[in-house]
């Protein structure tokens, strides 16, 4: 559709080619553009090469709506002027304009989280980076130092920031179909924040744009159809809160060397489970991860709130690893599916892959 939608800009660039040729060149055109003085043609000439540039822009991945929207303003002004002729481009100037609104309104969206994981990372600690060894890890449970120990964290630097790329397929209810999303997200491990940016691709032509955010304690829940639609916007509630810190607990397993963070204490259950416990801003939520003989996380289980009003209700929330991976050295989890275990059966609704995973860096993906 990508290219359908480029096609129709430079068809309407073309029409309005006719306008500069019916004023400068005696010649016959399929429609007559009547009236159009030398000065005026020029303009046609000038809006079609605007078209034209859009298209390219478009195609390539550019801010073309600032110059789209521009050329949209002078073509409708040229179609009023010879409006008996051209007031059919009315039409084509509505289907640019609505997608002239969505393409800025999905790049201020892009703008502010990225402006926002700008923050994160420039704030981040870094001075207290030092190298893991077998005494940081006495202290925890047996099946925790498995995992460290075989997730190869031994040896290997301290992290404290974390980004990372991400791609699958979700959906919102037990009954709805499945929909392709990819992500990016970023993590200062010193302050337990994260910011997750993601796009969903709701059908081939309609996009939601949405961003998870844990700063500060506080949960936030961004979600935008077509990037200036709203349709979740949650932030700064008790159960916001607790949720956003769960899912920072579980993401731990992408960073095993977090589990040695202050604000994260731990629980032998038995050979193969532990209870993570995660304190902040007198705030506190707990989890189950449980591992293989060898090492390699399995499963993380909490109860956590479904969803972030206020007649939300804790359930029970499981994250199934399903492969695992190395990045920089370090084995992780690198497929899982999420399922929500409700009264009225189980929900599948996530399906995730890890596809990038990168350690103490501050800068954001473009």
């Amino acid at each position: 559709m990508k290219y359908v939608f480029a096609i129709l800009l430079g068809i309407h660039g073309l029409i309005h080619l006719t306008g500069f040729i019916r004023a400068f060149y005696a010649t016959d055109v399929n429609q007559q553009l009547l009236g159009i003085s030398k000065p005026a043609g020029a303009l046609w000439l000038i809006v079609f090469i605007m078209f034209i540039v859009s298209a390219i822009q478009y195609i390539t991945h550019k801010h073309w709506f600032y110059i789209g929207f521009l050329a949209i303003i002078l073509s409708q002004i040229l179609i009023v002027i010879t409006w008996k002729d051209a007031k059919y481009g009315t039409l084509l100037n509505i289907i640019i304009l609505i997608a002239v609104i969505i393409s800025y309104s999905t790049y201020r969206f892009n703008q502010n989280a990225d402006l926002a994981a700008k923050t994160l990372f420039a704030h981040a600690k870094t001075s207290s980076i030092t190298v893991i060894n077998d005494s940081n890890i006495r202290h925890l449970p047996v099946p925790v130092q498995r995992w460290l120990k075989h997730s190869g964290v031994i040896g290997q630097e301290r992290v404290s920031t974390v980004r990372l790329k991400q791609k699958g397929t979700m959906r919102t209810k037990p009954e709805s179909q499945w929909m392709p999303f990819k992500a990016v997200q970023y993590f200062d491990v010193s302050k337990a924040s994260f910011i997750w940016k993601t796009k969903v691709n709701l059908t081939s032509l309609v996009q939601m744009q949405g961003c998870d955010k844990l700063l500060g304690g506080e949960g936030e829940m961004l979600i935008k159809l077509a990037g200036f639609i709203p349709m979740v916007n949650q932030r700064k509630t008790p159960k916001i809160n607790s949720g956003a810190m769960t899912r920072y607990l579980s993401e731990i397993c992408w960073n095993p060397s977090a589990a040695l963070e202050p604000y994260i204490t731990w629980e032998a259950i038995d050979e193969v489970s532990a209870r993570a416990t995660f304190d902040l801003k007198e705030e506190s939520v707990s989890g189950v991860f449980t591992f293989s003989p060898e090492g390699d996380i399995q499963s993380f289980s909490a109860m956590r709130y479904f969803g972030g009003s206020n007649d939300a209700t804790l359930e029970k929330w499981t994250i199934h690893m399903l492969s695992h991976a190395s990045f920089n050295g370090i084995s992780v989890p690198n497929k899982s599916k999420v399922v929500w275990q409700l009264q009225e059966g189980d929900f599948h609704w996530l399906d995730l892959e890890v596809t990038v995973l990168e350690y103490n860096t501050k800068q954001i993906y473009q």
